[in-house]
């Protein structure tokens, strides 16, 4: 008898617990305090704000399991092998960097990168039959209200700095004195139009006789560009930037269409706010 009464207490302990713990519940799913602070950590955003957030992803999950939307093994590699040739690197190296830059496992990148793909196909979804193509017209008059937008550097003279040792080099970026024989450096002009848009977008983010953060060679050392001059700026012709201009009209329109389905189902769906941080 006195088993089955501390029985009943400890579950009883423990449900309640459990309940204390869960802050919102959309469609019978929970989330909780712990989700919603660590959110606020995470966006630098207040406790409502985190919430909304939480939900959004919430009635997504929900969404991708009632359609059925599945994405494979294959589809995560792929995906991974395309950013590892974007950044010239191989896979295992591409893995190296991004354990070294967050400390994100490979395992956890691939959980990352399903998840987006799951998204995305619930995205396409929703939106595909609701957006439609922009025409000439919009194309250019996206072009002249957003022409600062597409003017960039013409180029970069650039040192580069390459080592095996990521210590020795970032020895080499804290004190440009410094002389190591282990290192080894390129003196090259890049135009702007003939490098990646990853390295264009780090060079663009690198203050003159500057170096940029170390980053992976793609060959299992690392590199890292110094700033020497900065090409005058230049705009970019409608034709070179159509592709881009397109992509971001697209964007922002299939973005309008996810934020009022979402909306609307936020506001259908069964939701319960039990309590929120402190």
């Amino acid at each position: 008898m006195k088993n089955i009464i501390l029985l009943i207490i400890l579950t009883f302990t423990l449900n309640a617990k459990l309940v204390d713990g869960v802050a919102i519940v959309v469609k019978g799913r929970a989330i909780t305090l712990l989700d919603i602070k660590k959110e606020m950590k995470l966006l630098g955003l207040p406790a409502k704000k985190a919430a909304d957030v939480l939900i959004r992803k919430k009635l997504e999950e929900i969404e991708i399991k009632e359609r059925k939307i599945s994405v494979a093994n294959g589809e995560v590699y792929d995906d991974i092998k395309k950013k590892a040739s974007r950044n010239n690197m191989s896979i295992s190296d591409f893995y190296k960097a991004v354990r070294e830059s967050n400390g994100m496992s490979s395992t956890e990148l691939k959980a990352q990168i399903k998840q987006k793909l799951l998204s995305q196909k619930l995205y396409s979804a929703i939106a595909y039959s609701a957006i439609s193509q922009p025409n000439n017209t919009d194309i250019e008059e996206y072009y002249n209200l957003h022409k600062d937008a597409f003017i960039h550097p013409s180029g970069f003279d650039v040192i580069i700095y390459v080592a095996k040792d990521k210590v020795r080099l970032q020895e080499k970026v804290d004190n440009p004195m410094f002389y190591s024989p282990d290192i080894q450096t390129n003196e090259q002009k890049l135009p702007y139009d003939k490098i990646s848009p990853e390295l264009a977008g780090l060079l663009e983010k690198t203050a003159l006789n500057s170096f940029t953060p170390i980053i992976p060679d793609g060959k299992g050392g690392y590199m890292s560009f110094y700033i020497k001059n900065i090409e005058t700026a230049k705009e970019s012709g409608l034709e070179s930037v159509r592709r881009q201009i397109i992509n971001q009209i697209m964007g922002t329109k299939r973005e309008q269409v996810l934020s009022e389905y979402f909306a609307r189902l936020k506001l259908n769906a069964d939701i319960k706010r039990l309590r929120m941080p402190k």
